[in-house]
């Protein structure tokens, strides 16, 4: 059980991740290395935060903001200086090592003995509850895991909605038009130059949002710990498609596909972990992983019509 909740919860963490690269790449067309940056940036800036003695859902904004920053910076130095997509993720990306080592001072910042956005649930838990595990369906589970879940679920609800209704507004559909169609959102007098820098701000805002709850849920920032995190929300995204349909184009369905992928893509990795994966490994499997969610739904297709499409012509 405590392995099931433990893949819940750090599921539900990176669906944050999830949403953001749904953002940059699938609604504004843009390949945004920054993620692998700016998850850090808001861990580190959350960590260091909460070290001082910061709130830590004002330290967890702090994260998302230093994360919208980063993604502000890689649009600004697309639109307005011209570098190519991939090169300005890079650019910022890479500068974003040594910022992160700055902000932390040092490599790797622990905070075990200090607050996490959990300990309103947990000391709730412990009102109704006073020991330190409760039994569910017979295993007993740790409370402080328990009321980690149960915050991040609130937190990943709470932005998946709100995320749903702000792409249906004006501001919303403008960004979304100007990753579908720039020349026709140009033609109703709207930069969309400046929509999409405003679209990969909230995309790494909420991948700095990740970060900070990440953090807190391992207990540390390190500034290694976003190394590959791109891969890792592209095969959540493409998981979730295959589970609700690519072909949608609803937000709603688009949202809940990336959340259904993160969550299920990592009790697939826990699973294998358990199973005797070696977690040096780890990177290698979500490669593979992305590359079967890539290959097999074409494969099965050509497969699918030289099968029923041979059935067709024989029965003609």
């Amino acid at each position: 059980m405590t392995l099931v909740i433990g893949a819940f919860t750090m599921g539900l963490i990176l669906s944050l991740l999830a949403l953001g690269v749904l953002i940059s790449f699938r609604i504004l067309r843009f390949c945004d290395i920054t993620v692998d940056g700016s998850i850090t940036l808001g861990a580190s800036a959350t960590a260091v935060l909460l070290v001082s003695g910061c709130n830590p859902w004002l330290a967890t904004l702090g994260g998302m903001g230093a994360g919208m920053i980063a993604g502000f910076a890689t649009g600004l130095l697309h639109t307005h200086f011209k570098i190519e997509e991939l090169l300005s993720g890079i650019l910022v990306m890479t500068a974003l090592y040594s910022i992160n080592l700055r902000v932390m001072g040092r490599s790797n910042v622990p905070m075990l003995n200090s607050e996490s956005i959990s300990d309103w649930a947990e000391a709730m838990l412990l009102k109704s509850n006073p020991t330190e595990k409760i039994s569910i369906l017979g295993w007993p589970v740790p409370v402080r895991d328990l009321a980690m879940l149960l915050t991040v679920a609130a937190l990943v609800a709470f932005i998946g909605l709100l995320l749903n209704l702000f792409l249906k507004t004006s501001i919303g559909t403008a960004v979304r038009a100007a990753g579908e169609n720039p020349q026709m959102i140009r033609a109703q007098g709207v930069d969309n130059r400046w929509m999409q820098v405003f679209g990969l701000a909230v995309s790494n805002g909420l991948v700095g949002l990740s970060g900070a709850v990440l953090a807190q849920y391992q207990g540390f920032a390190d500034v290694q710990m976003g190394i590959g995190m791109m891969v890792w929300g592209l095969a959540s995204i493409i998981i979730g498609e295959a589970l609700v349909g690519k072909s949608t184009r609803s937000t709603g369905m688009m949202i809940c596909g990336a959340l259904m992928g993160t969550v299920l893509f990592r009790l697939l990795i826990a699973i294998a972990l358990r199973w005797g994966l070696d977690p040096n490994d780890l990177k290698l499997v979500t490669a593979l992983f992305v590359f079967a969610a890539l290959v097999l739904p074409r494969w099965a297709g050509k497969i699918g019509r030289k099968v029923f499409g041979g059935r067709g012509n024989a029965g003609a």
